[in-house]
C-alpha cells in the first residue's frame, strides 16, 4: 500500500512535519514522496488520517494499493521495515543494558530504585511502540524483551541478593519433542535449532510458526520467540540460555555462543575474530534461501566446522 504525498515547495516545515509523522507510524520511503505501509485494514485507516493532516497542511496524497514490477521486490520492502524496527530495538537494548549496569552497581537506595524504575517505565512504553510499528517481526524484539524481563526480576526486593542476570534453573533433555520457533530464522534461532538436532534432542521436531498469533500445544517447547519457554535471558541471547539450561559446558558450543551472542545482540560483547565472517555466511544463507529447514540445513556444515575447530585444545578461547 503506498502513499504519495505532495507538499507546498515553499512551507519546509509542513514538509518536515509531513515526513516525522510517516515515521511516527512506521512508514518506510521507497522511492522520493512514495511512502509504504503493509495492505491491512490498520494501517489503511492510518494512512487515511495522514492524507486528511497533509490535505489540512495545503498539500496533496493519493492513496493506492500497489505491487512494484521491477526494482523493489516485496522481499526488499520487508528487509526494510525489519532494518527500520530492529535499529529502533537496538537502541532500546543499549538503554537496557545501562539498566543492568546501573542494578549491579551494589546496594540501591529508594532514590535510585525510584530513577531506574522511572527509566524502565520510559523504556516499556517505547517498546510497546515500537511493537505497534513491527509488521516484519524483527528480530531484535527478542533481546529487549529478554533485557526488560530481566530488569524486572533485579528490581524486585526478593532478587536484591541475585547476580544481575539471575539464575538459570536446570531442564531435562527432552526426547522426540516438538520445538517451535517464529518463521525466518536468522542466526540465533538457526544456531538453536542445530543445537537441538546435534545435541538435545536429535529425533525432536522443528516447527515454524508465526510468533504473535501462535497458541503452543501441550508439551511444545517455544525457542527464541516472545513469551518462549527458551529465549533471551538478561544479556544473554537464546543459544547461550539454552546451553545454561541443558548443562552444555562443552568449550565448542561456548565459543559458538559467543559468536552468535555477538551477531544476535550486536554489542560486541566477546570480539571473536571469526564473527564478522560467520555474520556474513548466515546472512548469506538467510538472503539465498526462504524455506526455514533449507536454511538450517545450510548452515548446519558451517556450525559442525566451527563446532570442531573450537573443540580443539587451545580454540575455544
Amino acid at each position: 500500500m503506498l502513499l504519495i504525498p505532495s507538499v507546498p515547495g515553499g512551507t519546509t516545515s509542513a514538509r518536515v512535519r509531513v515526513w516525522r509523522r510517516l515515521q511516527s507510524v512506521g512508514a518506510i520511503a521507497v522511492k522520493n514522496s512514495v511512502y509504504v505501509l503493509p495492505n491491512t485494514e490498520a494501517c489503511v485507516e492510518t494512512f487515511q488520517w495522514v492524507s486528511r493532516e497533509i490535505v489540512a497542511l495545503g498539500g496533496q496524497a493519493s492513496l493506492c494499493e500497489a505491487h512494484f514490477i521491477d526494482g523493489v521486490s516485496d522481499a526488499d520492502i520487508e528487509r526494510r521495515f525489519e532494518e527500520a524496527r530492529n535499529a529502533d530495538y537496538a537502541a532500546l537494548a543499549g538503554l537496557a543494558r545501562k539498566v543492568l549496569r546501573a542494578l549491579a552497581g551494589g546496594r540501591l537506595t529508594a532514590k535510585k530504585r525510584a530513577t531506574l524504575e522511572a527509566e524502565v517505565g520510559r523504556l516499556q512504553k517505547r517498546r510497546d511502540e515500537v511493537v505497534l510499528l513491527d509488521f516484519a517481526q524483527a528480530t531484535g524484539r527478542e533481546a529487549v524483551d529478554g533485557l526488560l524481563s530481566q530488569i524486572g526480576r533485579d528490581l524486585s526486593p526478593e532478587s536484591s541478593a541475585k547476580g544481575p542476570n539471575g539464575a538459570l534453573s536446570p531442564l531435562r533433555r527432552p526426547r522426540g519433542g516438538t520445538w517451535v520457533t517464529r518463521a525466518g530464522v536468522h542466526v540465533d534461532r538457526i544456531a538453536c535449532a542445530w543445537l537441538v538436532r546435534r545435541f538435545i534432542d536429535p529425533r525432536g521436531k522443528l516447527k515454524f510458526v508465526q510468533g504473535k498469533t501462535y497458541t503452543p500445544a501441550a508439551g511444545e517447547l517455544r525457542f527464541d520467540m516472545f513469551d518462549a519457554e527458551l529465549t533471551h535471558v538478561g544479556d544473554r541471547c537464546s543459544f547461550e540460555v539454552m546451553l545454561t539450561r541443558f548443562g552444555l559446558a562443552d568449550v565448542g558450543l561456548v565459543a559458538l555462543g559467543e559468536i552468535v551472542h555477538d551477531i544476535d545482540m550486536k554489542d560486541e560483547k566477546f570480539g571473536r575474530p571469526e564473527t564478522s565472517g560467520v555474520r556474513s555466511t548466515i546472512l548469506g544463507i538467510a538472503a539465498s534461501i526462504e524455506a526455514d529447514d533449507a536454511r538450517i540445513a545450510a548452515a548446519t556444515p558451517l556450525l559442525d566446522s566451527l563446532h570442531a575447530f573450537f573443540s580443539r585444545k587451545g580454540m575455544g578461547r
